[in-house]
């Protein structure tokens, strides 16, 4: 439910104001895509097996609920990273270069995390790699135990980790640690901190909330891939079913905290999402800052 709603809000906010949108938003709205997608192919199917006790509509929709997760998993973790580049870009750059990137470039990049979203999904429906239930039955992923029954698993968990994890993730640190550096020498040239320009403190606060939103994707899915790795190495019956659930709920969690994050640190967010309530028909109150009942500004809203 906060995957939808908040990641709608996003969507919704982004739509109109369409016009005004900067180049690198768009990955936060392609973000949005992937996490309100996953909520809406994936989740009712795995609610609805955790009420029956077991996994429901058989290999097929197995299938189908690994390969969905794959996918926006992977587009996930791609869009992060792309996020990390071009903030790397922009903050390392001169003004005039930094408006190099223009929203033609991010539309090309958009496209191709899906192309190779979609291309690792479907590799094992071709061949390559395995789809299998999660070991506590009501879900479904790759085939971790694969790992070593078979040459074709190894090969394809081997390179789906290198490529579509640790790769991504190593840029997305040193992207993050480059630009800390690059912060920190800035503000040591500034003695005085009022005067720092605002367009640095605005660097500051958009860099620190891509941070965010990479910490907590990352550290959501960690658990997660720790009880991955773990039944690759170790017979499935080494881990109980509750010590691998956990870990799966607290990575689907991952699709519900980046609109919380955008509320915090974006105002522009923020008032758009005062205004979607004002088009629902809340009603506001505002007071006066000396709180007296003979100054108050009451203010009404209607759809």
């Amino acid at each position: 439910i906060l995957t939808i709603l908040g990641n709608s809000a996003v969507l919704a906010t982004a739509v109109k104001r369409s016009s005004l949108l900067k180049s690198p938003e768009l990955l936060t709205v392609n973000l949005a895509v992937a996490d309100i997608g996953m909520a809406i192919s994936m989740y009712p199917l795995a609610i609805a097996s955790a009420w029956n006790h077991a996994w429901l509509g058989g290999d097929a929709s197995c299938i189908y609920y690994a390969l969905m997760g794959f996918l926006f998993g992977v587009c996930s973790m791609m869009t992060l990273c792309a996020m990390a580049v071009i903030r790397f870009l922009v903050t390392n750059s001169s003004k005039s270069n930094s408006n190099k990137i223009t929203k033609n470039t991010v539309r090309v990049l958009i496209t191709f995390i899906w192309l190779y979203s979609l291309l690792w999904a479907v590799l094992p429906l071709v061949g390559w790699g395995y789809y299998g239930p999660e070991p506590f039955g009501i879900s479904c992923t790759i085939a971790w135990s694969k790992f070593h029954n078979s040459s074709n698993g190894f090969s394809f968990i081997l390179s789906m980790f290198l490529l579509c994890t640790v790769l991504p993730a190593l840029t997305i640190v040193a992207c993050y640690l480059g630009i800390a550096w690059k912060v920190h020498k800035a503000y040591q040239e500034i003695q005085n901190i009022d005067r720092i320009p605002n367009a640095a403190k605005l660097e500051k606060k958009l860099t620190l909330m891509a941070v965010l939103i990479s910490v907590g994707f990352l550290s959501s899915w960690t658990p997660y891939a720790a009880a991955s790795f773990w039944s690759i190495f170790n017979s499935r019956d080494s881990l109980q079913p509750i010590v691998t659930l956990l870990p799966c709920l607290f990575a689907k969690s991952s699709t519900a905290y980046n609109p919380f994050i955008y509320y915090i640190f974006s105002k522009t967010f923020r008032r758009e999402i005062k205004q979607l309530q004002c088009c629902c028909g809340w009603r506001v109150h505002f007071f006066s800052t000396d709180n007296s009942a003979e100054n108050p500004v009451s203010m009404m809203w209607s759809g």
